[in-house]
């Protein structure tokens, strides 16, 4: 079960599956949500956001909710949705109703907690006239426990990503401001890079390590421009989650035809991230597509020269 868990490692995706497992040991008709969490302070108060659903619309995805798991122990609601509704404004009850909650007979809560902290909670509404028994209802506890520390995990490294990008965004932008034409240079790179990986078909992990490649690729400028490739590179040594990143730093101003620096390696042999961010760094520059076109196959990667062009032709149309 855990590799159908982590099939699709965000929080999402974990929760999807989670319902879906869940579904089966309370068997019958049943849709289920899962809330997460949101924001939780030093209070341990938070917003609640649906995160998932099984059976009803993803529309409900994102919907901000009060409910009743605020009280964080398992129970079934006798009532249904009743108490979901009570708890909620007038607004949100459109959503609910768009959705075919209102209706719902029997619920069952579980909460979801890790280490005393908590993560939020699965529900579940019976669709049909069925009971939910206690040997189901312990199914579903125990379930859910196996499932919180996975969820943990996986929330902690969302928090880990969203930190080192706010971190790494300001480590580049205190360099871009020593040089006025220099500021937004990165992330507009960034931007660009990610647009060319995303149309070759990177994958979520490979379009994160671009990502930072990237946003660091000017980082050795610090130091002036000459050798800032190697220097940037250098920076990231000791930072076995970035080896990909120093990479494509290293190379980023390698040429297709072998020309560039600092190895002169020709074509497939220099790294993937390096020739996106060659071609990114291309058209960020130039400002200009039909100029970076006239690079391919000199100084630029043709085929992440194409993959850039479609992305914008797309994103323009």
């Amino acid at each position: 079960m855990l590799s159908e868990l982590l099939a699709r490692p965000n929080a999402e995706g974990v929760l999807e599956n989670a319902l879906a497992y869940a579904a089966t040991l309370l068997g019958g008709d049943v849709n289920g949500y899962a809330v997460v969490r949101r924001g939780q302070g030093i209070q341990g108060q938070g917003q609640d956001k649906v995160t998932a659903v099984f059976g009803y619309p993803r529309a409900l995805i994102g919907t901000a909710l009060n409910g009743p798991w605020s009280s964080m122990r398992p129970r079934v609601l006798p009532e249904g949705s009743q108490e979901l509704y009570a708890a909620n404004a007038p607004e949100i009850h459109k959503a609910l109703d768009a959705a075919g909650m209102r209706e719902a007979p029997l619920s069952l809560v579980v909460p979801l907690s890790d280490r005393g902290r908590t993560l939020g909670a699965l529900v579940f509404d019976r669709t049909d006239e069925g009971p939910i028994t206690p040997s189901q209802q312990e199914a579903v506890v125990r379930w859910a426990a196996a499932v919180a520390p996975v969820l943990g995990l996986v929330e902690a490294r969302d928090d880990w990503q969203r930190a080192a990008r706010q971190l790494a965004g300001s480590v580049v932008e205190a360099v871009e401001s020593r040089e006025f034409d220099s500021l937004g240079h990165a992330p507009a790179v960034a931007e660009a890079a990610v647009r060319a990986g995303r149309s070759m078909g990177l994958s979520g992990r490979e379009l994160e390590e671009l990502w930072f490649a990237a946003t660091l690729h000017d980082l050795g400028k610090i130091h002036g421009e000459n050798g800032h490739a190697l220097i940037g590179a250098n920076f990231l040594q000791n930072v076995p989650q970035l080896a990909e990143a120093q990479k494509a730093i290293r190379h980023h101003h390698e040429r297709w035809d072998g020309q560039g620096d600092p190895d002169r390696l020709v074509g497939e042999d220099i790294p993937l991230y390096a020739r996106i961010l060659a071609v990114a760094n291309a058209y960020v520059r130039t400002g200009d597509m039909e100029r970076v076109r006239a690079q391919a196959g000199k100084s630029l990667d043709p085929r992440v020269v194409e993959a850039l062009g479609k992305a914008l032709a797309k994103a323009a149309s």
